[in-house]
């Protein structure tokens, strides 16, 4: 994979890794402990295994099976397959873990747009959380769809991205939905969250072209803005427009 490639890759993964890993600190002192982690639909691995080494238990469950298994080799070779265990299921099958309902951190990222009944897995993940458990739910940002469509001069779509209540821009959406500030924290009230922040990610990364990204100053220079547009509270309202939307939210 070329240089630039792999620089560009990371730019879609590292804010929210950052945030991720500064959840799981904060809520391991408060714990005074290694946290219990859930990573639903955590796929190879991406997050559960920087989360294991770290020090944290995860759990991953996904529903495939090759992806789990690629998760196994990836453990392994980071030596953290002891705090790392693997269940092939969906949201319906949370309440059968060993640890439901006493895990410190769910991870949901990028599986909310797919799931039958979004208000059903978020209940699920609140119910195998303990009190005062936080949710890091990753999903798709409908304003981002709305501004690539417009960009593209593809009008009609972007006001259906814009006005339809699932935020998808037509029927050749391969997303069954997209999220707004709004409606995310709205869903979440309703199912058992409080303290809900929602910021925004990859609000430049996937506009700007790889090849305008070529070097580690300008990979920096990037990185600095998009984490300004998307914590600095007089520009955080950019962070709406960002491709996907992070919320972190606490158990009621």
């Amino acid at each position: 994979m070329p240089e630039h490639t792999r620089r560009t890759q990371s730019l879609r993964t590292v804010a929210l890794w950052d945030a991720v890993e500064a959840l799981a600190t904060g809520l391991a002192a408060e714990c005074d402990r290694s946290l219990r982690v859930l990573d639903l639909g955590g796929g190879t691995g991406g997050m559960a295994v920087p989360l294991a080494g770290l020090g944290h238990t995860v759990t991953v469950v996904d529903p495939s099976p090759d992806a789990l298994a690629a998760l196994t080799r990836r453990a392994a070779d980071a030596g953290v397959a002891d705090r790392i265990a693997a269940f092939q299921g969906d949201g319906d099958s949370l309440s059968d873990l060993p640890a439901a309902g006493g895990f410190d951190l769910a991870c949901c990222h990028g599986t909310l747009e797919v799931v039958d009944v979004p208000a059903d897995t978020l209940t699920a993940l609140a119910a195998i959380l303990r009190p005062g458990g936080a949710l890091s739910l990753v999903v798709a940002g409908r304003l981002a769809a709305v501004m690539a469509r417009a960009l593209a001069g593809d009008f009609t779509a972007a006001k259906e991205a814009l006005t339809r209540p699932d935020g998808r821009w037509g029927t050749g959406d391969p997303l069954p939905r997209r999220f707004d500030s709004a409606t995310l924290q709205s869903l979440l009230a309703a199912t058992g969250f409080s303290q809900t922040t929602v910021t925004g990610l990859r609000v430049f990364s996937d506009l700007v072209p790889a090849a305008l990204v070529d070097s580690e100053a300008d990979r920096v220079g990037l990185l600095d803005l998009e984490r300004i547009v998307t914590t600095h509270p007089d520009y955080a309202f950019l962070g709406q427009l960002g491709s996907a939307l992070h919320a972190i939210a606490r158990r009621a």
